[in-house]
């Protein structure tokens, strides 16, 4: 369905270039796909040098660790290179149920490590190194800052995580019927046509399924870094939508950080769904979350605190 689907009509977000190559994987493992997006035409000497450091973005995408690929998330990345006048590197890590976890932690890793060394390559030298990644994708953005913290780096100075999967246990979404969403005096589950429970199942299987009926443990920070010590993370921006089935973990994951001393913004959406972020030239909503990262991957290079109120809301 998403190969068939018709392309956008509305144009994408003009950047300087954009190349297509592949960097070194994990040990044992194939080269990796990435796409470099870059503020500045390559390659170009009347281009001339970068204009000083500047953030150096490794984003991850979403599909529920099955599907999508660089170009469903051409826009976004796109988007994120202009706004933030960031290098933008695009990860194609390998897809379950063909590549089960931890495929694509371990590329999510090799990516972000890569990215740190080649940082003078992408125009980013003595720049910030920021990971992003919306649902699969903002779990393996965290899940690569807690193995960069216990794997002695490398230093990254944001994490980016829009509407998070952070949670792969198999139980209700809400914490002891706790209705942790004030927006949602109902007290009903998120209802969502772009992301309904039964994908998650879906999903959750493509991914996880060997592992678990190998013995694996649900609650593994690697696949559940909700679960996981968060103390010592880099500071994060959190996207969550009121609308979705990932709101809930999403927000807890935002808290937890707080109470492990991790600076957090948040922007909540209550009218929002899964997948919002992907259609700013329709949704306001949409277009101020975007700004919203966008401020936040440049907020790296001024030395202002990433950090915030207990919660935020738009729409």
């Amino acid at each position: 369905m998403l190969a068939a689907a018709p392309a956008s009509p509305f144009a994408v977000p003009q950047v300087g270039s954009v190349v297509d190559r592949v960097i070194p994987g994990p040990a044992g493992a194939p080269e990796l796909p990435v796409r470099v997006y870059l503020p500045e035409a390559a390659g170009e000497p009347e281009a001339g040098p970068p204009p000083g450091p500047r953030p150096t973005v490794v984003f991850f995408h979403g599909g529920g660790w099955s599907l999508c690929d660089l170009d469903t998330y051409d826009a976004t990345a796109r988007g994120l290179c202009r706004g933030a006048r960031a290098a933008v590197v695009s990860v194609d890590y390998r897809l379950a149920p063909e590549h089960p976890f931890p495929a694509a932690v371990e590329d999510a890793y090799a990516a972000v490590a890569w990215a740190a060394g080649h940082r003078a390559e992408l125009g980013g030298a003595q720049g910030p190194l920021v990971v992003a990644g919306d649902s699969a994708g903002g779990n393996l953005a965290t899940v690569s800052a807690l193995r960069a913290r216990d794997h002695d780096g490398p230093d990254i100075a944001l994490q980016v995580l829009i509407y998070p999967s952070v949670d792969a246990r198999e139980r209700t979404r809400r914490t002891g019927g706790e209705d942790v969403d004030a927006d949602d005096p109902t007290g009903a589950e998120p209802r969502d046509s772009f992301l309904t429970a039964a994908h998650c199942r879906w999903f959750r299987e493509q991914y996880l399924g060997a592992y678990l009926r190998a013995g694996g443990d649900p609650a593994d920070p690697r696949v559940s870094p909700l679960l996981a010590d968060l103390a010592g993370l880099p500071p994060a921006h959190v996207v969550t939508a009121g609308f979705d089935p990932l709101r809930d973990e999403g927000r807890a994951y935002a808290a937890r950080l707080r109470d492990a001393g991790v600076a957090v913004t948040e922007r909540h959406f209550p009218a929002m769904f899964h997948g919002f972020l992907g259609f700013p030239p329709l949704l306001a909503d949409a277009r101020t979350a975007q700004e919203s990262v966008i401020e936040a991957i440049a907020s790296t290079m001024d030395g202002r605190k990433n950090s915030g109120p207990a919660g935020g809301g738009a729409g």
